[in-house]
């Protein structure tokens, strides 16, 4: 343990209510330069909250007890989960970061302090694990994928010299390459002298990276300790319940004292190790019937400005979607995957060739589909907590769904969302908050819930389960199996960066800088790649999954 001396920061006895219900509850985090401390759990365990409590953020209207300290001058980086709400939106990302650049060179002569403010803002891209920065610089935040957006602010929190970085869920919506980079990226940030506060529900990252774990359930800390021991010897039950849904290999329950209290139990189901999963997915539906979607000759770009034209940034000659059917589209961070997903969806109207719903164009623009069509297809984000009024509860919007796209009737919409929404997971009580009251992963399942509201053909969902911890995550992916499965009139386009979440759809296009480069059944993509990229992120998962398997 260190001395007091040692520590950048500290947290004591954290408690945060809201409404009188405890978020976080009692819990201590001691921070050390150059090490890294992750604290794990579900969705709505208090990771954020405790991470925030670092910046001395809150949320609004709670009632906070315990200390907080931070020693030295130095300030708190925070990459947050949604790196989009902090973006400001209209200025390009050059803005962005040269603001912060140029605020650190003013003590040079005034000659110097443009190209040393240009250095300064590389580095931190290139640190970043951002390639190509020329153009992604003239770029607004809104042409970037997920994965560009939360290096672009982990960019700026470099560029500030923190003292501490608070990474909230880092390689959230991040692709297996990317995301070996950015374990790389902490762990130079670690060797530095910074400390790193992780975030995370990704296990693989977290046995890669971490010196201390902090395991959080229900806001409380329910085991502590050095890393490899929680993995070889976890004592208790939520802990080792996280271990199994993510294809942990535990030891002997007769090895280990498991505390069996306020945790539900897992389920009876075995969990399957990855080459099983990507055999999970039955045979691909009879494609003797219509596609329900059809994209052809689809060519997509962004805006650069009146001085740059425009920049080509997906290309998909030819993709069906038939009724009963999974497509996994599978990609590096950037390829085009969103943009893909937004032109299906009407939000992305900056492209040629067609898009057929059941044999019929569909308008580029969302503003000129009719009701039917905007039902029809529906997108779900992977920003869930953008896609929420702040002001309204969630059952509400929700619920709205159903008003304004079937022409339900306001009791009955309600009654339909409670329903659906209960079937997610999420209660009565718990809906009827606002949506800064419901943590990320909540949210998700609301937003997919609203989604199934409108009763849809297609359901787009982009990167939907990136943000949840495994336990969630492996619910909300059998709840999307069963989905397709029972109701032979819905397909979905699974948007995602995981082969392991792909080898569930029947269905796999792999993207590549903007190119469709390789499609077909998932279980022969997954196990004789043709193409060297998608070789690459088949080898790349196998090495980290090296880091949890060893």
């Amino acid at each position: 343990m260190s001395h007091e001396t040692d520590l950048v920061a500290e947290i004591r006895d954290l408690r945060v209510e809201i409404a009188g219900r405890a978020i976080v509850d009692g819990v201590d985090l001691r921070v050390v330069p150059g090490r890294v401390t992750a604290l794990v759990g579900a969705s709505g365990s208090g990771k954020t909250t405790t991470g925030l409590a670092l910046l001395g953020e809150y949320p609004a209207g709670a009632r906070v007890t315990g200390e907080v300290r931070r020693s030295g001058d130095g300030p708190v980086g925070y990459v947050p989960q949604h790196p989009a709400a902090v973006l400001n939106p209209a200025r390009r990302v050059s803005a962005l970061l040269d603001d912060i650049a140029r605020a650190q060179v003013r003590h040079l002569p005034r000659a110097q302090r443009r190209t040393a403010a240009r250095e300064r803002v590389l580095e931190a891209l290139t640190a970043a694990q951002l390639p190509h920065a020329d153009a992604l610089l003239r770029r607004y935040p809104h042409q970037l994928s997920g994965g560009q957006q939360q290096r672009v602010v982990l960019a700026q929190a470099l560029l500030l010299g923190a003292r501490v970085i608070v990474a909230d869920e880092p390689t959230t919506g991040q692709d297996a390459l990317t995301k070996s980079g950015v374990v790389d990226q902490l762990a130079a940030v670690a060797a530095r002298g910074i400390a790193v506060v992780l975030l995370s529900h990704d296990l693989d990252v977290v046995r890669a990276l971490a010196d201390e774990v902090l395991v959080l359930h229900t806001g409380r800390v329910v085991e502590s300790g050095p890393a490899q021991r929680l993995w070889h010897a976890p004592r208790h039950a939520w802990t080792r319940r996280l271990l199994t849904e993510h294809g942990t290999a535990l030891p002997g329950e007769g090895g280990t004292d498991v505390a069996q209290d306020d945790v539900s139990p897992a389920p009876d189901r075995p969990v399957p190790d990855r080459p099983a999963r990507a055999q999970a997915a039955e045979a691909t539906p009879d494609l003797i019937r219509p596609p329900v979607l059809r994209v052809s000759h689809l060519i997509a770009r962004h805006h650069g400005g009146a001085r740059r034209g425009t920049t080509t940034v997906l290309r998909a000659p030819h993709l069906d979607l038939h009724p009963g059917e999974c497509l996994a589209v599978v990609g590096r961070s950037g390829s085009g995957k969103t943009t893909l997903a937004r032109c299906l969806a009407g939000l992305h109207r900056d492209h040629d060739g067609e898009i057929l719903l059941d044999g019929t164009a569909l308008p580029r623009s969302l503003r000129q589909r009719s009701r039917a069509q905007l039902a029809a297809v529906q997108y779900v984000f992977q920003d869930a907590r953008a896609a929420f009024d702040e002001h309204r509860p969630v059952l509400a919007q929700v619920a709205r769904t159903a008003v304004r796209l079937r022409g339900t009737d306001e009791k009955t919409a309600g009654d339909e969302a409670l329903t659906t929404l209960a079937s997610l997971g999420l209660p009565d009580g718990l809906v009827r908050r606002r949506p800064g009251e419901l943590s990320g992963g909540e949210l998700q399942r609301a937003a997919l819930a609203r989604a199934l509201l409108a009763r849809p053909r297609v359901l787009v969902c982009d990167e939907i389960t990136s943000g949840l911890d495994t336990v969630t995550r492996r619910g909300i992916l059998d709840l999307l199996t069963a989905l397709v499965r029972d109701r032979d009139d819905l397909a979905l386009v699974l948007i995602t960066h995981d082969l392991d979440t792909a080898a569930l759809a029947h269905r796999i296009a792999v993207l590549d800088a903007g190119e469709v480069v390789e499609q077909g059944p998932a279980r022969r993509v997954l196990t004789e790649p043709r193409h060297p990229f998608t070789a690459a992120l088949a080898e790349t998962i196998a090495r980290l999954d090296t880091y949890t398997r060893a």
